[in-house]
């Protein structure tokens, strides 16, 4: 049964959505929490941040609520709240917004957010998400986040370019299917990298597992632009050079196989791909044993240098290229 947004109303609408949901519509959010606070913001546009064609709106309310809350991790900060407001056309009904918000709700549980809130307006450009989150970390945290130096480790969450590669299938798929209807494709060998594209995870206890073992990162950042325009960025903010070495950088045997099908560098996939939602973190080098230990589901892909050595990936033979990023 399809109910139009316009015969329920607005207010009720969000108020039915919140049935069940363990939490208030708080409209103005006062954080009442002990500690240093961070926010964060994103706006998703269909057409251009996802495409409705191949992704379900459960998996998309889901991975929106991680592209914000993602930077507040890497900033080192715990999400508290989420604020969500949604531009809508009239081509969505109640129910079209229920799955979409079922899928932020099971965010905001797995991240235990305290606060939410919801507003929603016309939209005639299709879907528009627009989400702001506030984190909190403690003070004492925050003062011992140590200054930057020379040679000190650049390292990764975990393997990159899969979802840029499961975008790419996604794309072709579609292209083929509006060209011939009737045929259904079979993705079941793609599922790894597709689910890193429709569905990426966010481990809620990271920052934890750094506290736990005495490891506080200088700084931190969440890679949804590729691995290439974080290291970057990384060069601007500490006044550093980095290297990054090729043979470091995990990417997986999928993501591979993917790359020779599409004749698409897996590398370049990995460095200006997107949507990883991985991180990369700046370990002080002193801390190296510890995090070895500790963190074997991390890689060192490299370190801070010199600052007139730039952003530059480091080849096999040693070889140092430039690196090259969108909006750089």
């Amino acid at each position: 049964m399809r109910t139009e947004l316009k015969d329920i109303g607005k207010v009720n609408a969000i108020d039915k959505l919140f049935e069940g949901s363990m939490y208030e519509n708080n409209r103005v959010i006062a954080l009442k929490e002990k500690g240093e606070c961070c926010s964060a913001h994103k706006i998703l546009l269909e057409g251009c941040d996802f495409d409705l064609v191949y992704t379900p709106l459960k998996h998309l309310g889901y991975k929106a609520v991680l592209c914000v809350m993602g930077e507040l991790y890497a900033s080192f900060f715990h999400p508290v709240s989420l604020s969500v407001n949604l531009g809508i056309s009239s081509r969505f009904c109640y129910q079209d917004i229920q799955e979409l918000w079922s899928g932020i709700l099971a965010a905001c549980h797995e991240h235990t957010i305290k606060y939410l809130s919801l507003d929603m307006n016309p939209s005639v450009n299709g879907l528009c998400i627009s989400l702001s989150s506030c984190g909190i970390q403690k003070r004492s945290i925050i003062e011992k986040m140590p200054e930057n130096k020379k040679m000190d480790l650049i390292c990764l969450s975990d393997n990159i370019g899969a979802a840029y590669m499961g975008l790419h299938v996604l794309e072709r798929e579609k292209a083929a299917f509006n060209k011939y209807s009737e045929k259904q494709p079979d993705l079941s060998k793609y599922k790894y990298i597709l689910e890193s594209y429709l569905s990426p995870h966010i481990d809620p206890g990271l920052i934890d597992r750094f506290t736990d073992a005495d490891i506080i990162p200088s700084r931190g950042y969440f890679l949804t632009k590729g691995l290439g325009a974080a290291v970057k960025q990384l060069a601007i903010d500490t006044g550093q050079g980095a290297k990054i070495y090729i043979e470091k950088v995990p990417i997986s045997s999928q993501t591979f196989a993917m790359s020779e099908e599409i004749k698409i560098d897996a590398i370049t996939a990995a460095m200006n791909g997107g949507d990883d939602y991985k991180f990369v973190f700046i370990i002080p080098i002193e801390k190296h044993e510890t995090f070895r230990k500790e963190f074997q589901d991390f890689d060192v892909i490299g370190h801070l240098a010199r600052p007139e050595v730039g952003a530059v990936l480091v080849t096999p033979d040693g070889n140092e290229l430039p690196i090259q990023a969108q909006g750089f």
